[in-house]
């Protein structure tokens, strides 16, 4: 008997000590031309990369408004989640790339009147400067994009403009954008803007998923495996469930959940592991 307990003891010693950790940064950064000042990520490697000399494929994990890149490393916990689930074989070794979109001006789109073009930057500047960076997989396959709130909005903006892309997307708690022409205009545009309706009307069709959903072909949106999640006492949650009834509509393949929560972190944290296992789906040829 007591050999027996000795043993088991052990055995949770070992696999204690073989659980191995991967490695946060989280006040890196790169200068941008494009938006003319330096712009700060955070990143999230696995245990095996100072190890091993293979190339990972990765995540782009967007925060909400109010956060910079550190929010998913602070609130959202990602060490800890990603460990565990590589650790538990629910995911594969994958690098989380968490980008900065609170500085200079909040929000991952270019803005109206093009004075700031945040989605030029990250395509053409932080991507192909992580990439080259770290040792990542740059292909469709083997690259995904999620985030939460306003960053669930640029997940799903970004691989609607750019299923080319991406694998799989999984907005989460997603601002998808204003429901009406009407609402866009009145909460973001200013009195003085020099815009005219016609080119406020294109800017609102492509930021905007329904819209976005409604005139692509489905074989683009089917192109990309889609993940939406989004609790049931969160504010948006009119907004995903009608993107999830528009995809339904169109016959656009994608998971919803709908889970008991609101928009609060304890929701964000108890969601990233089924969008670790999701992603890692494509990752693993599903």
């Amino acid at each position: 008997m007591k050999i027996s307990i000795w043993l088991i003891a052990f055995s949770f010693c070992l696999n204690v000590a073989n659980a191995q950790s991967g490695k946060v940064f989280d006040k890196l950064s790169m200068d941008s031309k494009i938006l003319k000042s330096e712009r700060h990520f955070a990143i999230y490697l696995p245990a095996d990369y100072e190890t091993s000399d293979r190339s990972y494929p990765v995540l782009y994990l967007l925060h909400g408004a109010g956060d910079d890149q550190t929010g998913w490393v602070q609130f959202g916990e990602v060490l800890h989640i990603a460990d565990k689930a590589i650790n538990e074989g629910t995911a594969t070794p994958m690098i989380i790339v968490m980008p900065d979109a609170q500085t200079g001006q909040r929000g991952y789109f270019n803005s109206p009147d093009g004075e700031w073009k945040y989605e030029d930057f990250f395509f053409e500047e932080l991507m192909p400067y992580v990439e080259k960076t770290y040792r990542i997989k740059g292909e469709k396959r083997f690259r995904a994009i999620a985030g939460l709130s306003m960053g669930g909005g640029g997940s799903f903006m970004y691989a609607l403009h750019h299923p080319e892309l991406f694998s799989s997307a999984c907005p989460l708690s997603a601002y998808v954008g204003e429901l009406s022409f009407e609402s866009f205009n009145t909460r973001f545009i200013k009195d003085d803007n020099k815009l005219s309706e016609e080119e406020l009307r294109n800017y609102y069709k492509q930021h905007n998923a329904l819209s976005l959903i409604e005139s692509l072909p489905v074989k683009t949106i089917n192109s990309v495996r889609w993940y939406i999640d989004c609790g049931d006492d969160d504010f948006l949650y009119e907004g995903n469930s009608l993107v999830h009834i528009a995809m339904t509509k169109k016959k656009v393949r994608h998971e919803y959940r709908v889970r008991n929560g609101a928009h609060t972190w304890t929701y964000w944290r108890s969601s990233l592991p089924e969008v670790l296992h999701f992603v890692s789906q494509a990752f693993h040829q599903y």
